[in-house]
């Protein structure tokens, strides 16, 4: 199925009782375009506004085709208008703590670009106030709503893979000299910028590590200070969990993963997109699975879609978001761990 198929197949199975106005605050991250094209398919929604404080970006980046048509509000407006329900967020990693804030004590949800900087206790702060308030916040972690990780993890959870003893992952990239810029002024540099896709499924499955030790180098030939070969183990009572992120690849297709490991079964899903494909093992028959060696592939699956159909059912049904504030807020620990800006243990 293509992908507008896909995001219109879901439109028409879901009818919103109203619309919920929606602005964008910041146009710098990657994920931006993607977004704004699954916020536009679903019939939730109202993408009225978008605001850029930096004159600069706004300058250089705001004649994108995926802005064209919204209102140009200062931040002040944006945040001041009572009839916007829901603020996204898709600037730079300093920037998302802060004007995250300034959204939930607006009285609007989140949903937020990842990772939601590099410190923990201002994000603590973020989802208390928004816990008091009653307003949403999601991240915006790809790999959330991924039909072969959902599945890899049902079979963990069920018992299929008898006991989980390692999870593996990799999440690569290729970057050019200006991202690599943005991200070695962190000292995690591509595990705090990437790996929390995959960290953030970690948890999801085995909850918190007892232990986290990283390896944050720079092995490329780049003349910069980004530590963009790295690695994390997460230990775990009968677990180990491993986590690699590169911003060292070659050509356009990225090298990622993900692999969960019992001493019943596991699950190999490689490529995760566009077209995912897994490999699987079961000693004996489970579920819809035989017993054996089994290749499934999957239908491509857009990005971002179930998030905002998750994020439209939460706000205009009630509905709870998949992963809470204590999620989230896990999640942010343990990467901030496997980056090099908390302790370890």
């Amino acid at each position: 199925m293509k992908r507008r198929s896909f995001l219109q197949a879901g439109a028409a199975a879901w009818a919103a009782p109203k619309r919920i106005r929606t602005g964008i605050l910041g146009i710098q991250h990657s994920h931006l375009a993607g977004k704004v094209e699954a916020i536009r398919a679903h019939p939730g929604y109202e993408l009225v506004a978008v605001c850029e404080p930096d004159a600069a970006v706004r300058n250089r980046r705001g004649n994108l085709p995926a802005l064209h048509g919204l209102a140009w509000l200062g931040l002040e407006e944006l945040l001041g208008d009572p009839t916007i329900d829901l603020i996204v967020f898709e600037g730079e990693v300093h920037d998302a703590v802060p004007l995250g804030r300034r959204v939930i004590e607006a009285g609007k949800h989140l949903h937020l670009e990842k990772p939601p900087g590099n410190r923990l206790e201002p994000f603590r702060e973020l989802l208390e106030a928004a816990r008091r308030r009653g307003r949403l916040v999601q991240l915006g972690y790809i790999w959330r709503f991924h039909e072969g990780v959902d599945r890899a993890l049902e079979a963990a959870r069920a018992g299929w893979l008898g006991d989980v003893f390692l999870v593996r992952a990799t999440i690569n990239s290729d970057r050019d000299q200006a991202q690599r810029a943005v991200e070695a002024r962190y000292p995690g540099g591509t595990m705090f910028e990437l790996a929390g896709h995959a960290i953030d499924r970690v948890i999801a499955l085995l909850g918190r590590p007892q232990r986290v030790t990283s390896w944050l180098r720079h092995h490329s030939r780049f003349p910069d200070s980004l530590n963009d070969n790295t690695l994390a183990v997460f230990e775990y009572e009968g677990a180990l969990a491993v986590v690699s992120s590169a911003a060292m690849m070659g050509g356009a297709l990225h090298h990622r993963s993900f692999e969960v490991i019992g001493t019943d079964g596991s699950f190999l899903i490689q490529p995760m997109e566009p077209t995912p494909t897994l490999r699987i093992f079961f000693r004996s028959a489970q579920g819809a699975y035989r017993a054996g060696w089994q290749e499934l592939r999957l239908a491509p699956q857009p990005r971002y879609a179930a998030d905002f159909r998750e994020l439209a059912e939460a706000i205009l049904l009630g509905r709870p978001l998949r992963y809470s504030y204590d999620h989230e807020l896990l999640l942010q620990e343990t990467l901030l761990r496997a980056s090099g800006e908390l302790p370890s243990a």
